[in-house]
């Protein structure tokens, strides 16, 4: 028959508390914390659906624009897109210059908290693999601060300002993000997020051959 298992109406709920209620069992609050009385306090049904809807647009918007670490974009499995940087030694350095070598291409900025914590990983890795490039591009950032970090916070050369705006065209979310690049010049790895040394040593080891 019509059979029901421990619905919003079984409980004893108008019906426009148990679809708030059936709601929130949907998104997982789950039902033992909620009671009519909840409900009430919240300014009635109506107010409750409205928060989740809410909460559930605000969740949604947080995924889509927090991708997984290692998630792909539009330029992975394809050439790098172009990207100059004007380092601080004086030079302009173009991603193009480095094709027939392993490179490493990342972003990052003075401002940015977790950079900090990277840097030194990005120096050690790059100390011992000389044959991979690393390629830092700040972005969003004046020379003065950029440089103030370096000093700082040492990256492995070559490193500086990103000159053109290069990383939209990579689809940067926002620092730190790290492109891995193999020899032929294809763009093969995508990390968002501070990188660990266990993790880019992953990364370098798939590029290296």
């Amino acid at each position: 028959g019509n059979k029901t298992e421990n619905t919003g109406l079984e409980r004893g709920l108008g019906l426009k508390e148990a679809v708030a209620l059936n709601m929130i069992e949907i998104v997982g609050i789950g039902p033992f914390v909620v009671s009519s009385l909840v409900i009430r306090a919240m300014g009635g049904p109506q107010a409750l659906i409205a928060w989740l809807a809410g909460a559930l647009l605000a969740t949604l918007g947080w995924g889509l624009s927090h991708p997984a670490p290692g998630a792909a974009s539009a330029v992975t499995g394809r050439p790098a897109p172009a990207l100059t940087v004007h380092t601080f030694d004086g030079q302009t350095v173009a991603v193009s210059d480095f094709r027939g070598r392993p490179l490493v291409v990342y972003f990052w900025a003075s401002w940015c908290g977790p950079c900090r914590a990277e840097a030194p990983v990005f120096a050690a890795a790059a100390a011992g693999s000389p044959e991979i490039t690393f390629l830092g591009a700040a972005m969003e950032d004046s020379d003065a601060a950029a440089r103030a970090f370096q000093a700082r916070f040492p990256l492995p050369n070559p490193v500086g300002l990103d000159a053109d705006a290069g990383y939209l065209r990579y689809g940067v979310t926002g620092p730190p993000e790290t492109y891995f690049i193999d020899r032929t010049g294809i763009v093969r790895f995508r990390h968002l997020g501070p990188l660990d040394a266990p993790t880019l040593q992953g990364y370098l080891e798939k590029i290296r051959g």
